[in-house]
């Protein structure tokens, strides 16, 4: 499962509870990115969530 290189952030599972309260497990997916990025002044290929993107925490390469 992909997992972003930056700030960790993974995989989460948890219950998803009917009205009746009959309980089914679900799992919550982080939307990640596989990008280049400049890394030490070198373009690499990470995997890195949007968040980490849009916040400004990696610098993608050109």
């Amino acid at each position: 499962m992909a997992k972003c290189e930056i700030c960790d952030k993974e995989v989460k599972f948890s219950m998803q509870v009917s009205h009746s309260h009959r309980r089914t497990s679900r799992t919550c997916r982080p939307n990640i990115q596989s990008v280049k990025a400049v890394v030490d002044g070198t373009p690499k290929k990470m995997n890195v969530c949007t968040r980490c993107l849009r916040s400004g925490k990696v610098q993608r390469a050109i």
